[in-house]
């Protein structure tokens, strides 16, 4: 196990993800949790900031073993840093600047393709994505992101915010290159002009099997991305979210994807915006948890 770098100043949680070694510690070969408890620019409900947490609380309530893809997480090489630092001013955006800031530094100097280091980062609303989206698209010329989502992400700034949770995907638009493409499935909620641009641009997969197909068809050595809003999934079956919309998908719909993933060059995900307090039968985190699981299996397949 060949350790890259040490890493001083994240915050250690209570407890850490289940299974995996915990110590704020970049490894070649391994996969890295990293939370990043921060809900601040949420318009509607908050409590996503206490989203890593409660995923790390419930994983060891959960097997280890994935059903799905045979595969068991104490086999993995799996890695914990814990939180990272966000400030707690009265300044919402400096704040959320503090723990971005200290993971694009994190891993300014690192080579992800070389040293296979991937990660997977917990938020959070969905603006804590910046970070991890911005620095894969730094190491792979030719990264293909796939956003799931309720929500299309697309403004320019929403409520005097920049970074603004709903403007995510915008704000990594401004770091595309040229051999860089994205990929939208599971949203149903946006303003007109969003619509446009995804039609316009062609980034809107409009059927579940049109978007399987759209993975399904991509080389197998093509970098993937995946941004997965939990407000995906439909308030059914998953209502510890922010901001529910209606007509989501189901955990079958998405294990799909993964078994998918699981044959691709899968390099790095986040999942954020769940919500414990807006689910008090602690079923959204036991889903949450579970969602994790499969993609750590799946991102740890190929390495």
């Amino acid at each position: 196990m060949k350790m890259i770098k040490k890493i001083t100043g994240l915050i250690k949680p209570k407890k850490y993800f289940d299974s995996t070694l915990a110590k704020p510690e970049l490894h070649a070969n391994h996969i890295h949790l990293v939370g990043f408890p921060f809900d601040g620019t949420a318009c509607f409900r908050k409590g996503t900031k206490l989203g890593p947490d409660a995923l790390r609380d419930i994983s060891d309530g959960i097997e280890t073993y994935s059903p799905y893809f045979d595969s068991d997480l104490v086999e993995q090489a799996l890695v914990d840093l814990g939180n990272l630092p966000v400030g707690k001013t009265k300044n919402v955006d400096a704040n959320w600047q503090k723990a971005t800031d200290f993971f694009l530094n994190m891993t300014e100097d690192l080579d992800l393709e070389k040293s296979q280091i991937r990660f997977l980062t917990l938020g959070g609303e969905h603006s804590i994505s910046y970070a991890p989206i911005a620095t894969y698209l730094k190491n792979y010329k030719d990264l293909f992101v796939i956003h799931l989502d309720a929500h299309a992400d697309l403004r320019d700034g929403y409520l005097g915010h920049h970074y603004s949770h709903a403007s995510i995907i915008r704000r990594a638009l401004d770091h595309f290159g040229k051999k860089h493409n994205l990929l939208q499935y599971g949203i149903r909620s946006g303003t007109k002009e969003e619509y446009e641009w995804m039609k316009k641009n062609k980034t809107l997969a409009n059927s579940r099997a049109d978007f399987l197909k759209r993975i399904a068809d991509l080389p197998a050595d093509r970098p993937i991305y995946l941004t997965l809003d939990l407000d995906y999934f439909d308030p059914a079956f998953f209502p510890g979210t922010g901001t529910p919309e209606p007509g989501g998908e189901d955990f079958h719909s998405f294990i799909s994807l993964l078994k998918i993933l699981s044959s691709k060059n899968f390099v790095g995900a986040d999942v954020v915006e769940l919500s414990p307090p807006l689910d008090t039968s602690g079923n959204s985190n036991v889903f949450a948890a579970k969602v994790v699981r499969e993609l750590l299996l799946v991102l740890a397949k190929n390495i």
